[in-house]
């Protein structure tokens, strides 16, 4: 595949805690505008090698690129391209849901409305549930309009009206050509859309 219609090349990664490996010898490559499943048990390795693609981790061993920007020594112009919907929500507990998206772009009256917040847009989000967090980060995602998107286990936590935001917000996503990898053991929310579907067994990719 040309390097140039890649938005994610890995090669051998490889990550550990300690003495335990993580991520042993991960390789894949994903084009643009693609949908990738990445699916796993959990302490299969998904998490980190999310958190890798996303350089809040370094590899240990080998190298990839996202976008075309390598993810241990271009991290400031990487991130300026992604998007990580993660386990936290890094979201500012004291503000209140619109405050936490004014810091990030416009329009933001008109994502809540879309993640069907805009009745507690003026609440903290200390006040809010864990779905309702979910449903803000997604908010946040969209706000930020990345060329690269990472969620990982985006069905946690949510309803089913929850389960048809994430499958709208991905179908949004995919619509602008953003390239996305959704991390899950709940296959059966994201085998009918992905594109591109990789497994992970003990940090080692397994099919």
């Amino acid at each position: 595949m040309p390097v140039d219609a890649l938005a994610i090349d890995a090669q051998h990664i490889g990550r550990r805690f300690g003495r335990r490996w993580a991520l042993v010898d991960v390789t894949f490559q994903l084009r643009r505008g693609a949908v990738m499943m990445l699916a796993g048990h959990n302490g299969s390795g998904k998490t980190t090698l999310l958190r890798v693609l996303a350089t809040l981790l370094r590899p240990d061993l080998g190298r990839a690129t996202v976008g075309g920007f390598d993810v241990a020594k271009e991290r400031e112009p990487l991130r300026k391209k992604i998007a990580l919907l993660s386990h936290h929500s890094y979201l500012y507990e004291a503000l209140t849901a619109r405050e936490n998206l004014a810091f990030i772009g416009k329009d933001f009256d008109a994502m809540l409305e879309r993640v069907g917040l805009a009745e507690r847009a003026d609440d903290a989000v200390s006040t809010f549930s864990a779905g309702m967090r979910k449903r803000l980060s997604f908010a946040r995602v969209l706000i930020q309009k990345p060329e690269i998107v990472f969620l990982d286990e985006p069905y946690g936590q949510l309803d089913p009206q929850g389960f048809a935001l994430v499958d709208e917000v991905v179908a949004e996503l995919k619509g602008r050509g953003a390239t996305i990898v959704v991390a899950t053991h709940q296959v059966e929310h994201v085998v009918h859309y992905a594109d591109e579907r990789i497994t992970l067994s003990a940090g080692r990719i397994a099919a």
